[in-house]
């Protein structure tokens, strides 16, 4: 799944450590949602929508979202 937390991050200054930190996960967590390589779990996704104060969808998208069924 695409996302743009490493620029969201990057807006507030945060380091993957200090992000981690606030979303109780770990660092290599982090890395991995911000490189595509893990899906968060909807509870995260969540918290991390609450932390950056948007909806998910401005954070997260659905690479599917642009087939056709």
């Amino acid at each position: 799944m695409k996302n743009n937390l490493k620029a969201l991050r990057a807006t507030k200054g945060w380091s993957q450590a200090r992000l981690a930190e606030q979303l109780d996960v770990s660092r290599q967590t982090i890395i991995s949602i911000e490189n595509g390589k893990y899906d968060p779990s909807l509870p995260l996704a969540f918290r991390i929508a609450r932390l950056f104060e948007l909806p998910i969808e401005q954070i997260f998208d659905d690479e599917a979202q642009g087939l056709s069924s």
